[in-house]
């Protein structure tokens, strides 16, 4: 009786094959528990921050060690920070700064990439690489401190928000997603007689979505972040962000309007003190964390527009 001969090596008796187990790689465990181990280190600090500011003031001041829970609870920290009417004033101030800066910054970076983007446009190239010696080298900080001076911006919050609306290295990524739309669009437009505005509006401006989207994120949080320009330019209280607010708090340790001295003793004012820097911290950070997951799935789509692929 003629039998058949089994081609595949993991056979049994009579022909049946038999499944081979894969070997059980380790890699993925291993690569899980790192980085779990990196996002509990990430995460730590900022839950830590979260319940010292939601903890009781003479519990927290004994406290040492870990914190994995507020000790007791209590919103007295926020409530002196919301008295605080610089708190609330550069709460406004930044928030000015964000949605102006944020704007007309992705605009300007939109308009120079797509001009620098196209071959036909008079001196692109010359044009980039004066852009890109900018990234390499700055006049410092007096010749720009006497620029802002001589054009009448001091002390205003133009000052804060044209200082540093490009980054170079912004404008570098976003004219690289601008090269990867084919040229054909460009054309058809072109036949069809839309100017190079329309071109812009109609065509490079859809497709380049997420690259928007990466861009808005990346400098909503640089100028949220942003108070070293402020202390620099702004003499008006009235007009300090809130992270120039926060850092007196933090490092100055000015708390001159943060707590009433007058009821309180010493003891009790410095543990409310510590309350409120926590809970200042807190508010300072909250509305980035809360922004930052709508606009992550376009990160790394926009990021990648025109990467080398291998």
């Amino acid at each position: 009786m003629y039998r058949k001969s089994c081609l595949i090596p993991a056979c049994g008796e009579g022909g049946t094959v038999v499944k081979r187990r894969k070997p059980l790689s380790v890699f993925p465990i291993i690569n899980g528990l790192i980085l779990t181990l990196i996002g509990i280190v990430c995460l730590y600090p900022m839950l830590y921050i979260l319940f010292a500011s939601l903890s009781e003031p003479d519990r927290i001041m004994k406290h040492t060690g870990l914190l994995t829970a507020p000790l007791g609870f209590t919103l007295e920290g926020y409530t002196l920070a919301f008295r605080n009417p610089n708190i609330l004033s550069g709460y406004m101030n930044t928030l000015i700064y964000v949605v102006v800066g944020t704007v007309l910054s992705v605009v300007v970076t939109a308009a120079g990439a797509f001009v620098t983007s196209r071959k036909d446009a008079l001196l692109a190239r010359p044009i980039m690489l004066c852009v890109i010696f900018t990234m390499y080298f700055s006049g410092g900080l007096i010749p720009l401190y006497l620029l802002v001076n001589e054009l009448g911006l001091f002390d205003t919050r133009a000052a804060i928000i044209l200082v540093g609306l490009v980054s170079t290295w912004n404008l570098i990524v976003m004219r690289t997603s601008f090269l990867s739309i084919p040229d054909s669009l460009e054309e058809s437009a072109k036949i069809d007689g839309a100017s190079p505005l329309v071109i812009f509006l109609k065509i490079y401006l859809p497709l380049s979505k997420p690259m928007l989207a990466t861009m808005t994120l990346f400098y909503g949080v640089g100028n949220w972040n942003s108070w070293f320009n402020a202390s620099i330019f702004l003499q008006d209280r009235g007009k300090f962000p809130l992270q120039l607010i926060m850092r007196e708090i933090l490092i100055s340790n000015d708390m001159s309007s943060m707590t009433n001295m007058n009821t309180v003793g010493t003891y009790t004012n410095s543990m409310y003190q510590v309350l409120v820097k926590y809970a200042v911290v807190v508010i300072a950070t909250l509305p980035i964390l809360c922004i930052y997951p709508f606009l992550q799935r376009y990160f790394i789509k926009g990021v990648m527009i025109g990467a080398v692929k291998g």
